[in-house]
């Protein structure tokens, strides 16, 4: 899954950076008067110019906070073959609301407390189903040095977690408590 910001979401970083439309026009190369247009939504910027503006709004953040500094490692992750129950359990044990789901290491999917609350309030039995037949989609997933804002844009949208993977390999998980200790320090 790639992000792609809205032109409130590049407003927002920039102000956040405490860095002016015409600072950001300098770092990346542009002018001043399109990153307004940007930023109003009045003009959709080709891909390589938000490119620019991104690259340098991260360039800018070097040393700021990203995924990596807030992530929870190891994940806790279930099998797509075991039992719901014992998926349940697991996440009562490490006091946790939602899991990956993996097939032989490889990412498959998601189940939340929400996902068996939705099932059980239908009145279905869930306790023996196996997790791959209740889980959802896996959830986003970010590289390590992603920012802090991007993060939050996936959780705000209705993610309940973020997973942290590069080159294929998952390091670590962002939830929401994660994310608003973050905003506390």
């Amino acid at each position: 899954m790639f992000y792609i910001p809205s032109p409130e979401d590049l407003k927002q970083a920039r102000k956040r950076l405490g860095i002016t439309q015409e600072e950001l026009a300098k770092m990346a190369g542009v002018s001043q008067s399109l990153i307004a247009r940007i930023e109003s939504g009045s003009v959709d910027p080709r891909l390589s110019t938000l490119r620019k503006i991104v690259n340098a709004l991260s360039e800018f953040n070097k040393g700021k906070i990203c995924a990596k500094d807030i992530m929870f490692s190891p994940v806790i992750s279930i099998s797509i073959r075991e039992l719901v129950r014992n998926a349940i359990s697991l996440m009562e044990e490490k006091g946790i609301s939602q899991l990956p789901v993996v097939d032989e290491g490889r990412l498959v999917g998601s189940l939340s407390e929400g996902t068996i609350m939705r099932y059980l309030s239908e009145g279905k039995d869930v306790f023996d189903k196996t997790v791959g037949e209740l889980m959802e989609e896996s959830f986003p997933t970010v590289n390590p040095s992603t920012s802090v804002d991007v993060v939050r844009h996936l959780i705000v949208s209705g993610n309940p977690a973020v997973l942290v993977v590069d080159k294929g390999e998952v390091l670590g998980i962002i939830t929401k408590i994660d994310l608003i200790s973050a905003y506390k320090k």
